[in-house]
């Protein structure tokens, strides 16, 4: 039996990339998985889909209305775009920050009551851009720094009232997945040579992460993890 034998894991992004990778290793621990998505067709079998929109407040709260207890919450949903500050399109920073930010800051928020009284852990889905600015970065970083500074908010706020949830990050350099294709959308040329150039980290390699997370002994707390490629220069 393992650690995660018949706990009730919330994963947001189960169809693709990151959150598919780790619903596949979750549901292959014994782990009941509630997947959120927009595609519910995609996500991997034996995975609970949760059909929502996470541009859409209404739906997000949806999720959690018929939501019994959770183990652990993982907020893999993103959304990348390649949009500069001095000439991006706001529509653009706007579904980002809506996603990125403030999707992630309210399933946090309306997960807490459906922990136990033991507790759980939550782990937030960042990016090395969220540590340092990339050439380009863009809107997509501030974005990411937000991430980590919301973990790093709610870690403080749980342990002021004393609650037992634990809040990590992880933060990984380039992975190949469909939120690569969209940052380069448009530089799809740039894709190809960057693909060359190096070996990315594979959607695999950041779930393994995540499971290390959520596997760890109680009284262990990881705040973060920054990983990336060998191959990656920065």
């Amino acid at each position: 039996m393992t650690v995660l034998q018949g706990k009730t894991i919330l994963v947001t992004g189960a169809s693709s990339g990151i959150g598919k990778a780790l619903c596949e290793l979750l549901v292959a621990r014994g782990a009941k998985v509630f997947g959120v998505t927009r595609r519910p067709a995609l996500v991997p079998e034996n995975v609970t889909p949760i059909l929502a929109d996470l541009t859409q407040r209404g739906q997000i709260s949806a999720i959690f209305q018929n939501l019994g207890n959770l183990d652990a919450l993982v907020n893999c949903a993103g959304v990348a775009y390649l949009s500069r500050i001095i000439d991006g399109n706001p529509a653009d920073w706007e579904e980002m920050w809506r996603v990125n930010v403030m999707a992630l800051s309210h399933c946090c928020q309306l997960s807490l009551k459906h922990f136990p009284a033991s507790g759980g852990r939550i782990v937030n889905v960042s990016s090395m851009s969220g540590h340092r600015v990339p050439p380009t970065g863009g809107f997509y970083a501030p974005t990411k720094f937000a991430v980590r500074a919301i973990t790093d908010a709610l870690r403080a706020e749980l342990k002021s009232v004393q609650s037992p949830i634990q809040v990590a990050c992880v933060s990984p350099g380039f992975v190949d997945t469909p939120l690569l294709d969209q940052y380069f959308r448009g530089r799809e040329q740039a894709l190809t040579q960057t693909r060359a150039a190096m070996k990315m980290l594979e959607p695999d390699d950041v779930a393994w992460a995540i499971l290390t997370i959520l596997e760890a002994p109680a009284h262990v707390e990881i705040g973060d993890i920054l990983m990336r490629s060998a191959e990656q220069q920065m």
